[in-house]
């Protein structure tokens, strides 16, 4: 078995998923990306510091996604982190259905599609570096906690992340398998999707971060911390006077 350790981000050309990368390769760990985005990868993948892996991925389809994170995983000497940062915001006032599906295509299906593929590598592949063992990152959202008119669509999608990953940890209850689920619930972070400026962090702050949790396999992280106090505000507020707030 490999002595490396090996960790594929998939969502990893951009935002939270490209400075992760770069905070896991300065920890030694060897690189797997995996976007829509191929000549931008291989760019992130030529200045990390250690070896990188590039697979191109869209992981609304779901069966060559699956297939492409399959083929990734083999390429690498060793998997022992897997982080699913691709996502997609975007403000839909008028119900416009393409742009409700394409998000719950992305948000969802494909969300599901690699959460399913690597517990199964985890959990059954007989020669990654700790067989049986594993750590799968989720990046959700402090926005799982409430409804949000115009961005509807978003908000419940990352309800879903959350509460998906509640199951798979329950699940490993369960199971002989040692698979740590780390839920990441980031409030603003300056990337492509942001829709805001209040407590915004940069996404190098975002990362380290959630590396910490990764070394502390912690079960669940809101980026920054602070964030933790607003989902308790937003849990204990009526909804009409919460409506009020965020319209």
């Amino acid at each position: 078995m490999s002595e490396t350790r090996g960790a594929i981000i998939v969502g990893g050309s951009s935002g939270i998923g490209e400075a992760l990368a770069r905070a896991l390769a300065d920890e030694g760990y060897e690189i797997g990306l995996a976007a829509r985005r191929t000549e931008r990868m291989q760019e992130i993948g030529a200045g990390l510091s250690t070896q990188s892996y590039v697979a191109t991925m869209d992981v609304t389809d779901t069966e060559d996604a699956r297939e492409g994170f399959f083929e990734l995983a083999a390429a690498m000497p060793s998997v022992d982190v897997v982080v699913i940062s691709a996502g997609m915001a975007a403000l839909n006032p008028n119900l416009e259905w393409e742009t409700e599906r394409e998000t719950i295509d992305v948000n969802v299906r494909g969300f599901t599609a690699i959460a399913t593929a690597a517990m199964e590598y985890f959990e059954t592949t007989p020669d990654h570096a700790r067989a049986g063992d594993g750590h799968l990152v989720g990046i959700s959202s402090v926005a799982a906690h409430f409804g949000v008119g115009g961005v509807q669509a978003y908000n419940a999608s990352k309800a879903y992340v959350s509460t998906y990953l509640e199951g798979l940890r329950a699940r490993q209850a369960d199971r002989d398998a040692d698979v740590t689920i780390t839920t990441v619930e980031p409030g603003y972070v300056d990337t492509e999707l942001s829709m805001g400026g209040f407590w915004e962090c940069a996404p190098e702050t975002a990362a380290a971060q959630i590396t910490r949790a990764i070394h502390k396999q912690r079960n669940h992280v809101y980026v920054t911390r602070r964030w933790r106090l607003v989902a308790w505000f937003l849990k204990a507020m009526p909804e009409f006077v919460l409506r009020r707030l965020v319209s």
